[in-house]
């Protein structure tokens, strides 16, 4: 039995930015458990944490409305990260997330995945700023923020550790 999404569909010239599908869980799961890569999150998952995170992402837009898309290459269908809002009831509002999983970084993906989520974010829902945490020594999503007009509200933490509080400002 296959679930009609309730995830809209919003495309760049290059991505697709859609809903999580099961094929979309073996590249998740590579990303969460590699250490390395996982350095300013949680560490390294299991694979079975990696499954209720990507089963709690996909869960989001049934419980909110909203939620993180899966980052596709429009050409091939094929799964190079997320961006979109993340809900979580220890934070005070959503966060406009982005990774991008291995092998598909240095393109430019996780900057226009992000501001096209934060955008259709503005649009159709009508959210007022949207803010991210980015860790201080994450360079690469401080750029990105950056690239994307966000600017620096504040420090802060989330789950322990240390995160920049960035706002994106409505163009």
């Amino acid at each position: 039995m296959q679930m009609q999404s309730m995830v809209p569909v919003v495309e760049t010239d290059r991505l697709r930015l859609r809903g999580w599908t099961l094929k979309d869980f073996e590249p998740f799961a590579a990303f969460r458990q590699d250490g390395d890569d996982q350095a300013y999150k949680d560490g390294a998952a299991t694979r079975f944490q990696a499954w209720l995170e990507f089963a709690a992402k996909a869960g989001e837009w049934g419980l909110y409305g909203a939620g993180a898309f899966i980052v596709a290459d429009k050409a091939t269908d094929t799964a190079v990260g997320y961006a979109g809002l993340w809900r979580a009831p220890y934070i005070a509002e959503p966060e406009l997330c982005w990774s991008l999983f291995p092998g598909h970084r240095g393109r430019g993906y996780a900057t226009e995945a992000a501001l096209t989520a934060r955008d259709w974010a503005y649009r159709e829902l009508g959210l007022k700023p949207l803010m991210s945490f980015v860790h201080p020594e994450n360079l690469p999503s401080r750029a990105v923020a950056e690239r994307i007009g966000a600017v620096i509200e504040g420090e802060g933490e989330l789950r322990g550790e240390p995160r920049l509080i960035y706002r994106h400002l409505k163009p």
